[in-house]
């Protein structure tokens, strides 16, 4: 099956110029491509994942993708799919922003020096050595301001103003376009559907900065559809905020539960857009949720795949091993460092290592309101001490209680979950 046939099935291909065309360019040349990816913060999110993964899969198809980080266009701001501005970064912000996103590409996209591993460069590397002066001769004078405004990242913006920064930023990235194909023979761009017209513009820059060469030049546009959720949410957001790829903030069993969380709505959707599991496989577990949803093995195979692909197979047997300790209360199984990740957001008390009796703690802790509240949940059975029930009220907790002398997990009820973290 050719690549374009795969993206197709899969649902991942929203615009496309000259298909035709570039089914046949691919079919006959190993095609240098490129993705553009803006510093916006010191890490991607999961919304980076669909076009990263894009690279992935025309590299594995045996052409040559790019990944460009945009140093340059990150200093300006893209118009793409907002209503107000952006607030401009400093330089120093934006060079360090670089260089994490720079890392994650590297570690996501696996380059390695085979023939056609995944190439990463910045694009500051010729925007910031362009002058003004030959930012309006060479490139500037290929657009007419009519055809700009009839682009819809510029016309969306008309309304509630645009300044000429980001009126600006279609042609900057045109210029990457251009750049790549004069440097590296890079014949087609992709990206996300709200890039569509920064694409094409760029195939209209390669065009008219060359027409009196006499070239047969052969340039190509590609988008991913936006990813929507059935329930209407927007992908990639949790009531934490966004789905980050760096552990730091996102951690692995943190990123490991979006996905096993996914909608049994959405689940097959997302395989095919993520993963690089075969068509037979994607069906049977199409069956599976179709006939035994509560098994929910679909998630769990897009969130092993996934985990692996962004963190190792290390991190996914973590957030498995803390996934399966919760769900089975069996948490003296879990070293600080899972309980570190799994429970991140849970309330924490720190105290001293001295012993100290179960009340007292829960009271100290805000775990339970009053000294005979707790008694009663103690009583009651309601207080859990690393997953065992605890019913005796003068149970004093010590070294014993402490996981790698450094934390208790105490449940009260059967959900709520608070960390005392021993200094």
């Amino acid at each position: 099956m050719d690549i374009l046939q795969d993206l197709e099935n899969r649902g991942l291909i929203q615009q496309v110029t000259d298909k035709d065309g570039l089914k046949e360019h691919l079919a006959n040349n190993e095609v240098t491509l490129y993705c553009g990816f803006d510093p916006t913060a010191d890490s991607l999110h999961i919304g980076h994942l669909v076009p990263l993964i894009m690279l992935k899969r025309f590299q594995k198809a045996g052409h040559k993708p790019i990944a460009l980080v945009g140093g340059g266009t990150g200093m300006i701001g893209d118009p793409s799919g907002r209503s107000t501005e952006r607030s401009l970064n400093t330089r120093e912000v934006v060079i360090g922003y670089s260089e994490a996103v720079k890392q994650q590409i590297y570690r996501i996209l696996e380059v390695e020096k085979d023939q056609n591993s995944v190439v990463v460069r910045n694009n500051h590397d010729w925007l910031g050595q362009m002058t003004v002066i030959d930012f309006l001769r060479d490139a500037g004078k290929h657009f007419s301001i009519n055809y700009m405004l009839a682009k819809e990242s510029v016309s969306a913006r008309i309304e509630n103003g645009i300044s000429f920064t980001e009126f600006s930023y279609m042609i900057l990235q045109s210029l990457d376009f251009m750049k790549l194909y004069e440097q590296e023979n890079c014949t087609m761009q992709i990206g996300g559907s709200d890039q569509w017209g920064n694409i094409t513009a760029g195939m209209e820059l390669i065009r008219r900065s060359r027409e009196d060469l006499d070239e047969d030049i052969k340039v190509f546009g590609l988008t991913v559809p936006l990813i929507t959720k059935a329930d209407g949410t927007k992908f990639g957001k949790t009531a934490g905020g966004a789905i980050w790829l760096d552990p730091e903030k996102t951690t692995p069993y943190e990123f490991y539960q979006f996905w096993i969380n996914t909608d049994d709505r959405d689940v097959i959707k997302f395989i095919k857009y993520f993963t690089f599991l075969s068509e037979q496989e994607i069906a049977n577990l199409e069956g599976e949720v179709a006939s035994r949803p509560e098994n929910r093995m679909a998630q769990k195979r897009l969130a092993e795949e996934m985990t692996k692909l962004v963190h190792s197979e290390e991190a996914l047997a973590q957030a498995q091993k803390i996934s399966q300790a919760l769900f089975s209360g069996e948490l003296k199984q879990l070293s600080a460092s899972d309980i570190e990740q799994g429970f991140k957001d849970v309330p924490t008390y720190e105290t001293g290592k001295e012993e100290i009796g179960l009340v007292d703690l829960l009271v100290n802790a805000n775990i339970s309101p009053s000294k005979r509240q707790a008694r009663e949940d103690i009583k009651n059975g309601a207080v859990y001490i690393n997953g065992e029930r605890e019913q005796e009220i003068n149970y004093t907790v010590g070294a014993d209680d402490r996981i790698e002398d450094k934390f208790t997990i105490i449940r009260r009820g059967k959900k709520k979950y608070f960390l005392i973290d021993f200094q």
